[in-house]
């Protein structure tokens, strides 16, 4: 085990490269200028020259990525040119929000996904298991930029339950948990669904149910548990994606997370809050996917490793 965590972290190291190298060549690829952003349209050229200077912008290409490099190396993401704030600080106050949001909607996900997958696969071919997937496909069907304003719209101006925006109490992070939330529950329960299925029809459960054991317990403690690897494999995906990623549902409830800085600074053509919120993505997405992977020994005991 050991031996996999050491390569799997070295092999980490040329993807991250390669991650940066990129964001920083599309973001500098982007039209539009940061400098004249910041001043403004009617900013005279030689205001435009001497804050230009002043950032190092008018570096050549090769200079500012070889000091991008250089700074993530030494933990130095460089300074917003939009905040005037260094990056790392910027991230590191969001991050908290970010983690807060992606936990809560993993567990409505996981609350409703779970149950809701079993039950379907159990009573496969009866108007449970059609009900089960109906509710499913629906969910997965709304997107949400349209589920967000609808939650807002119903549940904030009309029946007045819960804030529409900002972070805080337990009431601002109902509607935006639930906003990610669901169409994850959507997917993973699909999921849960398939996966059981395929291990009921095994002979190990039926012979589980002929030693004596309960039908809960042979599908909970036999069918369940070695259904677990794709379930799992999908909730990290999914964990990593909303972690980083919940953009539109930040941008919607005024959630101050990472998902709405980064919103924020690609506006502002602010490069290097850009470059250091999606280098974010790209190391939580590998760190994700390393700790599935040591996962997969600890959940189902025939996965070896060489």
């Amino acid at each position: 085990m050991l031996r996999l965590l050491l390569r799997r972290l070295l092999l980490t190291i040329p993807v991250l490269i390669g991650v940066a190298t990129l964001v920083f060549s599309l973001v500098h690829l982007v039209p539009g200028d940061p400098v004249q952003a910041m001043l403004g349209e009617s900013a005279s050229p030689q205001d435009i020259a001497t804050l230009r200077s002043k950032l190092g912008l008018d570096r050549p290409l090769l200079v500012q990525y070889g000091s991008f490099m250089t700074g993530i190396v030494t933990g130095d993401l460089g300074t917003s040119l939009r905040t005037n704030q260094p990056v790392s600080r910027a991230i590191a106050e969001r991050l908290p929000a970010t983690f807060e949001l992606a936990l809560a909607a993993m567990l409505v996900a996981t609350v409703v996904a779970i149950p809701l997958g079993i039950v379907a696969a159990v009573n496969a071919g009866t108007p449970i298991d059609l009900v089960a997937t109906t509710l499913a496909l629906v969910g997965v069907s709304m997107p949400n930029f349209w589920l967000g304003p609808l939650l807002a719209i119903l549940l904030s101006i009309e029946l007045g339950w819960f804030p529409v925006s900002g972070r805080g109490t337990f009431a601002h992070l109902v509607l935006p948990a639930v906003t990610l939330g669901a169409p994850l529950a959507a997917v993973l329960a699909r999921l849960t669904r398939a996966s059981v299925l395929e291990e009921l029809r095994e002979l190990y459960v039926l012979a589980a149910r002929a030693r004596g054991a309960s039908r809960f317990r042979a599908v909970m403690v036999h069918a369940f548990r070695n259904s677990l690897i794709p379930v799992v494999t999908v909730f990290g995906l999914l964990f990593g994606s909303v972690l980083t990623g919940a953009v539109i549902t930040e941008t919607i409830f005024a959630w101050p997370g990472v998902g709405r800085l980064l919103v924020q600074s690609i506006a502002a053509r602010d490069y290097p809050a850009v470059q250091g919120c999606i280098l974010l993505i790209a190391i939580t997405y590998v760190a994700v996917n390393l700790v599935i992977d040591l996962l997969y020994g600890v959940l189902d005991p025939r996965v070896r490793y060489e």
